[in-house]
């Protein structure tokens, strides 16, 4: 998958407004269960909210959310205070929910 462009990321963003977190960051940080429960929700929804409890400064919540990317292989969409916004394309054409456009 290609990095998305910005106005693809206003797009997801757009989307993501409605959405509710679906996982949440707890005391534990990038453990392997936030991995795998990152990874399950990008496969059923491709599109989901990641809450942060724990931890409030921006430094450790970018930490925790690249290490999250770099292991599911998602994009990060953006970041609004306790909360970031995570993509991943299914690889399966069939299975895609969200159609991003590919002009502006």
């Amino acid at each position: 998958m290609e990095k998305l462009k910005g106005f693809q990321k206003r797009y997801l963003k757009g989307l993501a407004h409605s959405y509710k977190p679906v996982v949440t960051v707890g005391q534990k940080g990038a453990a392997e269960t936030l991995i795998k429960a990152v990874d399950e929700a990008l496969h059923t929804h491709e599109l989901i909210k990641m809450k942060f409890v724990e931890f409030k400064k921006k430094a450790q919540k970018k930490e925790i959310v690249e290490i999250v990317t770099e292991k599911t292989g998602c994009e990060v969409v953006g970041m609004i205070g306790h909360v970031a916004i995570l993509y991943r394309m299914n690889k399966d054409p069939e299975k895609r929910k969200i159609k991003i456009p590919q002009k502006a």
